[in-house]
């Protein structure tokens, strides 16, 4: 008799229980299910589409094979736009550039770049000279930093001028560099130009 006691009252208590969970995973929502977190919306990827660098229509001037390491350094080259002429700068010298040039820059049409490049003795020379160039190019739209790598290494300003033209001049060192042509394409120039 006593085993039947034992029988019925652990036969009772799984019966209680069984009716619990029942009860429970039908009353209490989610008792028997887990909520799965809704699924996140996969992100687009990003298609990034770069235009080929431009690279000039006409062929640049031949130059002299005697040629200081200056000139040199002036690419024949930049963007769309081919060096057409290099002749020696009087107005940078008289304000006491070692070394300086006139380069003008086409892309064989109507697209025209002047520079004007100067080399001076110290890095503040050359600040002071980039200085004076800006001031008489106007108030300058944009201004920044000339970084080779994480270094500072002069400034740069962009004018708009007449005509729909702008002005760039940045110092690079003790190179100072001044860069007239059209308005679009000259912040462009003056970042593709290696100096």
């Amino acid at each position: 008799m006593y085993r039947r006691r034992r029988l019925v009252v652990i036969v009772g208590t799984l019966v209680i229980v069984l009716a619990v969970l029942l009860v429970g995973g039908f009353a209490w929502p989610g008792f028997w299910r887990s909520e799965a977190p809704p699924p996140q919306p996969q992100p687009v990827p990003t298609v990034t589409v770069t235009a080929p660098v431009p690279t000039p229509t006409v062929k640049a001037v031949d130059r002299s094979g005697d040629e200081s390491a200056f000139q040199k350094a002036l690419p024949s080259a930049v963007l769309q736009f081919a060096l057409g002429s290099l002749a020696e700068a009087k107005e940078p010298k008289g304000q006491g550039a070692l070394e300086a040039w006139n380069a003008e820059y086409t892309d064989g049409g109507s697209g025209e770049v002047a520079l004007v490049a100067g080399q001076w003795a110290t890095e503040d020379e050359a600040g002071e000279a980039a200085a004076a160039w800006t001031s008489a190019a106007g108030e300058a739209e944009r201004e920044g930093d000339v970084k080779v790598g994480k270094k500072v290494v002069g400034q740069y300003a962009i004018v708009p001028a007449k005509g729909g033209k702008a002005v760039v001049v940045w110092q690079n060192g003790t190179a100072v560099l001044r860069a007239t042509g059209p308005a679009d394409a000259m912040e462009d120039f003056y970042a593709a130009f290696p100096l």
